[in-house]
């Protein structure tokens, strides 16, 4: 993902209501299913005189059904979406 790791977080709630940080790691529980969610920094990318910060995201969800992991995956990429003009 290309943001701060600040952005990251102010954005993080419209996907998990609730959740602990140790360090990168985000963990969460909701209705008896939880998960982590890594974010790790990697190497910014340069465009001429354009820094854009990077991070990796790993997640890992803990007892969800197929349907229900899909359903939080969209919930997660559609509160991290931006417009563009």
């Amino acid at each position: 993902m290309s943001l701060l790791r600040e952005e990251f977080f102010r954005l993080l709630p419209a996907a998990v209501p609730s959740w602990e940080v140790d360090g990168d790691t985000v963990r969460w529980s909701e209705r008896g299913r939880g998960g982590t969610i890594r974010l790790i920094q990697i190497e910014d990318r340069r465009l001429g005189s354009v820094v854009v910060p990077r991070h990796r995201v790993e997640i890992a969800l803990e007892e969800f059904e197929e349907e229900e992991g899909e359903t939080f995956m969209a919930r997660f990429l559609r509160a991290f979406l931006r417009g563009g003009g």
